[in-house]
């Protein structure tokens, strides 16, 4: 299965959607995982809106 965007079943702008589609994981447990992790310092914001620019939309 690609990494894409799904169109339907995003909350923000698909990337956690896209990453448990592709491995075929719980798109709520990939979420609170980004969420908590956003706590912790670093670059996880930046890491996300990449990935937002560089995963494409499903068509």
């Amino acid at each position: 299965m690609n990494l894409v965007r799904p169109r339907r079943g995003r909350v923000i702008a698909g990337v956690c959607a896209a990453i448990a589609n592709r491995y075929q994981w719980n798109p709520t447990t990939v979420r609170v995982l980004t969420a908590a992790s956003i706590i912790l310092p670093g670059p996880q914001v930046i890491i996300y809106v990449i990935l937002w620019i560089a995963i494409p939309k499903e068509v």
